[in-house]
Formats: structure tokens, sequence, C-alpha cells
């Protein structure tokens, strides 16, 4: 599907682009791919690391540009939106200024992706969407129920929408594993609260829960990879087995555990071998048997958070991941 075709990706010089891009060119040698972001600095400290490769493309833009997105999408066949406003406090702070890149650009894009002739549109997602207690997880909720919704909306243009899903993202830049790492030597470690979990995801594992969502959607679906959790002490303990641990409180806007399903969504998820997918509550699109496929109905009252979780990270897996990631973590 992606192989000979043209990729853009929004919001494409952040951490899930800089994994994206060389894994797509490698595994699909597509035709093009476009790197849509707003930070020209960005874009060309990111053009250096692939040279005069003709694939790669950068377009200077901005999702809340819509008439930016639709010269962007001129002869695109497929879209990935990761670009969003995602920092808890830099949303509750600039509340306007997160709805207009999370709410109006999501909009921006279901509109550009209909009118020029897209064929797919996967938007990447957050845990903090399920369930939301901040402004930011409240705005990716809207963008989710847009993205599901502008199926519809795209009557018979065809375009098809789904959203990935997922939580903590290992060593990206601002996540707990880099910060842990750039504090070590202080000889103590904040951290919020003794009982917190987190869901642990590689950008790897991110990109192929992406690839899956194109060549398995039908329109609609929300893609939630099964991945295993892990007590943040168990991080820090990890990062830093000399720090003592300093216990500041859960800050505003912040969860306990990390929930990627919520019990109000049991009843239109369905389990597959390495994912659940969440269809859509509208149009009895959750009893497609299109988009069900050989998924088995979860229970009523089913959730899945990062306390909750079946799959635990051991200590000895994450020492691993942090030897073989070293020299990425916190770049991106």
């Amino acid at each position: 599907m992606l192989s000979n075709s043209t990729i853009l990706i929004t919001g494409g010089t952040g951490s899930f682009g800089h994994t994206f891009v060389p894994l797509t060119l490698k595994q699909y040698n597509p035709k093009k791919l476009i790197i849509f972001s707003r930070d020209e600095m960005k874009q060309w400290e990111m053009a250096k690391l692939y040279g005069d490769d003709p694939r790669v493309r950068f377009f200077i833009g901005d999702v809340r540009d819509r008439d930016r997105l639709y010269r962007a999408f001129d002869g695109v066949d497929y879209v990935v939106h990761a670009a969003a406003t995602k920092i808890v406090p830099t949303a509750e702070y600039n509340p306007f200024e997160c709805i207009k890149t999370n709410v109006n650009g999501a909009m921006n894009v279901i509109d550009a992706a209909i009118d020029k002739g897209v064929k797919g549109v996967v938007a990447l997602s957050t845990d903090k969407a399920s369930s939301p207690i901040n402004l930011y997880g409240a705005s990716k909720l809207a963008s989710d129920k847009l993205f599901v919704a502008g199926n519809a909306y795209a009557g018979e243009h065809g375009t098809r929408f789904s959203v990935v899903r997922y939580g903590n993202v290992m060593g990206s830049r601002g996540s707990v594993i880099p910060f842990f790492m750039s504090i070590a030597d202080q000889g103590e470690l904040p951290i919020t609260d003794a009982r917190m979990t987190r869901f642990m995801i590689s950008l790897e594992q991110g990109v192929e829960l992406v690839w899956h969502a194109f060549g398995d959607m039908i329109g609609g679906e929300i893609y939630v990879k099964k991945i295993p959790s892990m007590k943040v002490t168990d991080i820090a303990r990890v990062v830093a087995p000399e720090a003592s641990h300093k216990f500041v409180g859960i800050r505003p806007g912040e969860k306990l555990h990390e929930q990627m399903i919520g019990t109000e969504d049991a009843p239109y998820t369905y389990e597959y071998d390495a994912h659940f997918k969440i269809l859509p509550a509208i149009n009895k699109w959750a009893d497609d048997p299109a988009r069900i496929k050989d998924g088995c109905k979860v229970e009523e009252g089913f959730s899945y958070t990062s306390a909750n979780n079946s799959d635990w990270m051991d200590e000895h897996a994450l020492i691993q991941w942090i030897s073989n990631n070293n020299k990425k973590i916190g770049i991106f």
C-alpha cells in the first residue's frame, strides 16, 4: 500500500517523524515522503540526515493554516498526522493555542485530505484522550472524534481516517527516562507518587502500529497496541541505582496511571493478538464485520490501564533497551 506512494507527515520533525521517516523509506521505498512542519531550523537539521535522497521533501507550514495544507496535500496518497501541542502544562497555560493546533488543526487536515483526494489518514493520539482530565487530553479526544466522524464527512470522496493511540514513548524528548538521566548525578530523583505506573512503548513500535492501521483500516477505528507497563519507581531505580527518591506529589492534570481504553469504550472494543481496536459508536460501524474482522469483543466493564495490565516490563529488559538506544535517548 505505502510502496511507491506519496506520503506526508505533519509535525514530521518531532520524535515520531525522526523514526517514521527512515523506517518507512527502508520498508516501503515510497515515491515521495514529505515532512510538513513549521520549524525551519528543525527541518534544516533533519535534511542533513538524508543528503540528496530524492524521495525526501520538506514543506514549511502549520496545520492551523488550511490553505497551506491544501497546497501541501496536492498529489499526496497517505497522511500521518503527528503535529500537536503535547506538553500538558503548556496546554493548560495556553489553552487557545492548544485548541488552534489540536482541534482546528485536525479539522483543517480532514478538510484538506478530503478535498485533495488523499486515500488514507492516520492520526496519532495519546492515552490522555481516554477519560481526559487535562486540556491536552480533552483536545486530543475532540481530535479523535473528528477523525472518526471524518469518514462520514468524506461522503463519496472515499478518504479514510483512523487513529492510533499509545502512551509513554520510551526515550523521547521530555519523557521520564531522559529526564531521570539528566539529573541522575544529583543523587535524588523527584517522583510524583510511589504508586505511579506508565505504559512503555518504543518509537519503532509506534511506527509499526501506524503501518498496521494503514493496511487494516476501513475507517473510524482507534488502534491501541498491547504494550508492557512499569512502575516509575522501577524506572528510576534502573536509570540511577544509587539515587534516592523524593516524592513530590501528583502535578495538576497528571494521572496516577495511564489509561488507553476506558470502560465506556468496552462495548465497542475488540481484542486481537497484538492490539485492541475501538470501533466507532456512530452509524452502527461497531457492528460492521469488515471492521471487526477476526477480533473478539472484550468483556463488559473492560478497561486497559498501566495498572491493570497483564504485561509488565522487568528491570533487566529496560536496562537492555537503554543500552541499545543510549545514543538516541532524549535527542528527538
